[in-house]
């Protein structure tokens, strides 16, 4: 479980194990995460939102908001919106920024999605943070709903080993400690990088050949469903034949954005991964990326 708890009625710690507490309910707050972003217009806080990344883009009115960048923030922009909050992910902000801000007594508060409990959490407290704690309930509620219904759909089917391609040369995957890994074994997978010490491994192809992983899966694009495997990658995997993933010909991709940001549509991907892993004949599907056959567009 996340460090971040709720203290008391406008008391709140940080995944950073930092303490913030809040005279009243934030009314102009810079979101500098797209998960973030998306977590604030889930639980209907979009009109709080008066600044953002470049990377966020969804909902499309997030969109229209201002940007003030991403891991090394224009503080002049930032400052000229008048934020009475900023939302940040742990790993990629710089001290600097910290310095500033509290310098300017503009409250920061570090939020870091490494289980899906986790994001869970995060959504509760920005919910109690901006009066939307019902709409965070219900949010929850549902969500912990759908992933239900995926263990009990996936439950009793075998297994199926999965090796998650964040990146090919150099071979760059997830391991324990991350949310994906989680959200892998949730949907009936096994990861065939479980035994690193990193949430975020390089493999080397003779372990991937060892382990041998029964689908490849590719997170590609933003939001699209329908997001191709580059050929050139599709080209590197095809020629180690020995692989089950290529002799089943079960190279898959999906939208990077619903599996790699620790946001509300984590579920959506882990339904949409399930659908993957252990397909039904009903399964819809727009809900699974069917390989192509090898240079074509």
């Amino acid at each position: 479980m996340p460090f971040m708890t709720h203290v008391s009625s406008r008391s709140f710690v940080d995944d950073a194990g930092r303490k913030l507490h809040l005279a009243s309910s934030p009314r102009r707050i810079v979101s500098l995460a797209p998960s973030i972003t998306e977590m604030l217009f889930a639980i209907g806080a979009g009109d709080l939102v008066v600044g953002v990344t470049p990377f966020c883009d969804f909902p499309p009115e997030a969109l229209h908001k201002p940007k003030v960048g991403y891991g090394s923030p224009n503080v002049e922009s930032l400052v000229a919106l008048r934020p009475d909050l900023v939302l940040a992910p742990q790993e990629f902000v710089k001290p600097d920024l910290v310095a500033t801000l509290e310098h300017l007594h503009i409250p920061i508060f570090f939020l870091a999605g490494r289980t899906v409990d986790g994001v869970f959490t995060q959504i509760q407290t920005l919910g109690r943070m901006v009066n939307r704690e019902a709409e965070a309930a219900a949010l929850v509620m549902e969500s912990r709903q759908r992933i239900a219904a995926v263990k009990q759909r996936v439950q009793g089917r075998p297994p199926v080993r999965v090796l998650y391609v964040l990146n090919s040369e150099p071979l760059i995957t997830v391991g324990p400690g991350s949310f994906i890994d989680q959200l892998i074994g949730l949907a009936g997978g096994v990861n065939v990088a479980a035994k690193s010490t990193m949430p975020y491994p390089r493999l080397s192809i003779e372990t991937v050949l060892l382990e041998d992983p029964e689908v490849l899966l590719f997170p590609i694009g933003s939001n699209g469903s329908h997001a191709e495997i580059p050929d050139d990658q599709r080209r590197a995997w095809q020629r180690w034949i020995g692989l089950s993933a290529i002799k089943q010909n079960r190279l898959h991709s999906l939208s990077g954005d619903l599996l790699n940001r620790p946001g509300p549509r984590i579920v959506e991907g882990l339904e949409r991964l399930a659908d993957i892993l252990h397909p039904f004949p009903s399964a819809p599907s727009e809900f699974r990326s069917e390989p192509h056959a090898s240079g074509g567009s």
